[in-house]
């Protein structure tokens, strides 16, 4: 029977965890400011570890790739302070990639929200929760 988590997904897990907590305890470069850790991909080898990040509370694309930058500029010391925190015979090399993907999953959501306000404004007799008013009446 094979495994349910590969080596790789285990570590890339505490990776993440470790990363987080670094991230907002030791960086101190206004650049970076609040970072959530979304998502971290380690290489079957252990050599590399990619964290997928967003900055909480930036919405402007240029001052959250400057804030990727500085992490990436702080990737070694991060990656330093990794190893004395992991149980590793090598700590994988840190890269940092800025993940739109909460942001654009907010703004579907609200086109989404939006769509059914305006389907119910022009439908007001069709109720929301899903409840069909034309169904059959139940035979006692």
């Amino acid at each position: 029977m094979a495994r349910e988590f590969t080596r790789a997904d285990r570590v890339a897990d505490a990776v993440k965890r470790i990363l987080a907590t670094l991230i907002q305890q030791e960086i101190g470069d206004p650049r970076v400011g609040m970072v959530n850790v979304n998502d971290v991909v380690v290489s079957r080898d252990l050599a590399i570890a990619k964290a997928y990040i967003t900055f909480i509370g930036r919405d402007d694309d240029e001052k959250c790739a400057e804030g990727t930058v500085a992490l990436n500029k702080a990737a070694g010391y991060l990656r330093s302070l990794l190893a004395k925190r992991l149980d590793l015979r090598t700590t994988p090399k840190l890269q940092f990639f800025y993940d739109k993907t909460p942001i654009r999953g907010q703004a579907l959501s609200s086109l989404i929200d939006k769509a059914l306000s305006e389907d119910q404004s022009r439908h007001p007799e069709q109720s929301t929760d899903g409840s069909d008013d034309t169904a059959l009446p139940n035979k006692d």
